[in-house]
């Protein structure tokens, strides 16, 4: 590790215990105070470090949104990972969660199914994708093109998603795959993730993996209601177990 990058997060570290002076921050690290000032100034112009009034330093929001997304991830992952299963072993084909970051889908849990295209093929837990080359991503795009503008060419495809809650595509990520995939409402009834089914196109057709939509859609209903969200019923709760009453705390 780079000695400015060291000395960078060591000082970042020394703000949880609240707003320090330009002194206080150089001590901190060891350096002279025209050295602390450009780290802070540095980490500052990124919403790393915000400069009050006083000429102190704190914490600043951007540190706030990485960790409450982090949280919100591993929160997701934890509340969803019975139902995955579950309908893991219902189905038979793949399962996937994933979050929308920016303009890439991270994949955040994966079950393989008994139909593999690869036995041997890495998991996607942890990895990216294009968020409108993937019927996840554009459940999750979709979702935020009720509010603004969509991603470029796409407004007519993710209105129809939203309309019919959720989202199918062939050969993903320019494998022999099909998927189908479904949002997972967060108490402001928005996606805050989104769960997914996908197989080998050899092996299971597309029209073959849209007859488990009803599956995956109460499946995404019972991870939504464990969330602690308030998705709108579309399907029967025997499935999955899922009843409103019945909502798990998120603490």
């Amino acid at each position: 590790m780079s000695q400015s990058v060291d000395r960078a997060l060591t000082l970042l570290g020394s703000l949880g215990d609240g707003p320090v002076t330009l002194e206080q921050a150089a001590g901190s690290i060891g350096v002279h105070k025209s050295t602390a000032l450009r780290l802070l100034r540095t980490l500052e112009e990124h919403g790393f470090v915000h400069r009050l009034s006083d000429r102190r330093y704190r914490v600043g929001g951007r540190v706030l949104s990485l960790a409450q997304r982090a949280l919100r991830e591993i929160d997701v992952r934890q509340v969803a990972a019975p139902y995955l299963a579950a309908l893991n072993e219902r189905c038979g084909c793949t399962v996937q969660l994933a979050v929308l970051q920016d303009d890439e889908v991270l994949y955040l849990d994966e079950l393989a199914g008994r139909w593999s295209a690869d036995p041997g093929r890495p998991s996607r837990i942890g990895r990216r994708a294009s968020a409108a080359g993937t019927a996840i991503g554009r459940v999750l795009l979709a979702g935020l093109a009720a509010d603004g503008p969509a991603a470029d060419g796409l407004s007519a495809d993710l209105a129809a998603v939203r309309r019919r809650g959720w989202a199918a595509e062939s050969a993903e990520h320019r494998e022999a795959v099909t998927c189908v995939a479904a949002p997972v409402a967060g108490s402001d009834g928005r996606a805050v993730a989104a769960c997914a089914i996908s197989a080998p196109a050899d092996r299971v057709s597309p029209a073959e993996l849209v007859r488990l939509v009803p599956e995956l859609l109460c499946t995404a209903e019972a991870v939504s209601l464990a969330y602690g969200g308030s998705p709108t019923p579309r399907w029967c709760e025997n499935r999955c177990g899922a009843r409103p009453a019945a909502r798990a705390s998120r603490t």
